[in-house]
């Protein structure tokens, strides 16, 4: 016999039973997901329901509209009240003006956003910082505590009752925001993009037409929609500085619905619908530009 005796071998360790807890998880992630997704159509009931309101109301007689008795899809259509609303006096100059503003100060804030951005993410020069900060206070002052001082600018100026007058106005208020948002997709393009452009030949400007321009399309897409909607939905300032029936814009032009005979709900809810396309149709347009992903994975190692 061997002197020696091989030592017993110890009984392997047993697997812990699982937890009661670790079967429940599923469970619970579950019915979190159902108690979040029953919030988010409940959040979306609420803000669609006015829009729904007004479409639907457009839709009713004038009759049915003044009824104490609503319903929540109308006894009968019309269009009765689209036809009404674009037969008002100075609709085919509204858009007119409406275009010619929004257009414009839309389209001039995003190429000054665009270059002030790039400028603010790219390069470090003095002052930079203090910069940015104004750029912050500036959007904290409504627009209505600037009325009067923007009034007598403009008088003196000579830009009352001129599109250029407006204009002015919706690109500059516009401006600091739509170069805040512009700038965090610029830092987010790497550097190594334009400095093989300029290896290949390309000046600083080149570079960025060329290829920082390009991948801006997320935010110039973000940015021209907040433009937009403040350009396209403001009021005071437009009903202040343009006096001409002939020059209104179109949310100034609405207020020709209210006359001492009363309000015409119907034609004003149509016309409301009508002044809402646009923007939904702009929106349409780019939203698929609106994801901010675009430029990851341009560089590679």
């Amino acid at each position: 016999m061997s002197a020696t005796t091989s030592a017993p071998k110890a009984p392997a360790p047993k697997a812990p039973a699982p937890r009661a807890t670790q079967t429940l998880r599923p469970d619970r992630k579950k019915k979190s997901r159902i108690v979040y997704n029953a919030i988010g159509l409940l959040t979306f009931v609420v803000m669609i329901f006015p829009v729904y309101w007004l479409v639907i109301s457009a839709l009713r007689p004038n009759a049915e509209i003044r009824s104490y008795d609503q319903t929540l899809w109308p006894s009968s259509v019309t269009f009765d009240n689209f036809s009404r609303a674009m037969d008002y006096a100075n609709f085919g100059t509204a858009i007119k003006s409406s275009l010619i503003i929004c257009v414009t100060a839309v389209v001039g804030a995003m190429l000054m956003a665009t270059v002030a951005a790039y400028a603010i993410g790219r390069f470090r020069f003095f002052g930079r910082k203090g910069f940015m900060i104004v750029l912050i206070l500036v959007q904290l002052l409504p627009p209505t505590a600037m009325l009067i001082p923007i009034y007598l600018q403009l008088n003196d100026l000579g830009a009352l009752n001129e599109y250029w007058g407006v204009i002015i106005i919706y690109l500059v208020s516009t401006l600091p925001f739509a170069t805040w948002m512009i700038r965090g997709f610029v830092i987010n393009i790497p550097r190594e993009l334009e400095e093989s452009a300029m290896v290949d030949g390309c000046s600083q400007m080149g570079a960025f037409w060329r290829i920082v321009f390009p991948l801006l399309a997320p935010g110039l897409a973000a940015a021209s929609i907040y433009s937009l909607i403040n350009a396209w939905n403001e009021y005071l300032l437009a009903y202040v500085v343009l006096q001409d029936n002939d020059k209104y814009t179109l949310n100034v032009w609405l207020a020709n619905f209210t006359t001492s005979r009363g309000v015409d709900y119907g034609a004003l809810m149509a016309a409301s619908t009508l002044i809402a396309i646009p923007v939904v149709i702009f929106f349409m347009f780019i939203q698929k530009k609106m994801a901010a992903g675009l430029t990851s994975g341009a560089v590679k190692g």
